[in-house]
């Protein structure tokens, strides 16, 4: 199916309004990228919507892009390549003053190079680094501060895992001890049973032999009744 062609007037729905401009604005954007990656291009762009909320996208610094425009407004036309060139020079020099500006701030920071500076301005760099001092002390005891608590959060969990390890350890102790008694019973049990049985071995034969005591006795008194009397010579 064909779309058709979009008419180019102002959407009056709302709503319809809002969905266009964002995604419009998305894919400008995007195209805008694209031109500046694929052609080496410096580009800029801003967009305000009908509520007046800014929009931008910049390949590079916005703040620079808005300056070389300015310059080049003023000459009324487009900049030649000489011009061009004494532009590049021109903004080189302003970002060696600037790193030039910075290194030395530096280094007054760290107290070299104090000759050339009058009170006042020896003033306000002791109130520049009482400052800053302030502030370094602030974000050092608020690191410690989150170090003591993540410390004391470490030191519970290891008291409830070293208190969960000793409720474990005195289970097993106990099962231990339950145990080594009810092996202690076994033993007692499998020794009184081999003692009876050692009794009952030793008492046995003892009987039987009283027995057969007895009966060997006897016998003879038995033998004596069945044969016949001798006579006596008188």
């Amino acid at each position: 199916m064909v779309r058709g062609k979009t008419v180019m007037k102002k959407i009056e729905n709302m709503t319809s309004r809002q969905v266009t401009f964002s995604k419009r604005r998305t894919g400008l954007f995007k195209k805008a990228k694209e031109l500046a990656v694929l052609c080496d291009a410096q580009v800029g762009v801003l967009v305000f919507s009908s509520t007046g909320r800014l929009y931008d996208f910049s390949s590079t610094s916005m703040r620079s892009l808005i300056e070389r425009y300015h310059h080049a407004k003023e000459g009324n036309q487009f900049m030649s390549a000489s011009t061009e060139s004494k532009f590049w020079q021109a903004e080189a020099a302003r970002l060696t003053q600037q790193l030039h500006n910075l290194q030395e701030n530096n280094r007054r920071l760290l107290g070299q190079n104090l000759s050339g500076l009058d009170f006042e301005e020896i003033k306000s760099l002791e109130n520049h680094l009482e400052m800053s001092l302030h502030n370094i002390r602030l974000k050092k005891d608020e690191f410690m501060t989150n170090e003591i608590q993540e410390l004391n959060k470490k030191e519970t969990l290891m008291i409830q895992q070293n208190e969960e390890l000793r409720h474990k350890f005195n289970a097993i102790h106990e099962e231990n001890i339950n145990l080594r008694k009810k092996l202690s019973e076994r033993q007692g049990e499998r020794n009184a049973q081999k003692s009876s049985a050692t009794e009952y071995s030793i008492t046995s034969p003892a009987e039987d032999d009283d027995d057969q005591v007895q009966l060997e006795l006897s016998q003879p008194q038995h033998a004596a009744k069945g044969k016949p009397e001798t006579p006596t010579l008188s």
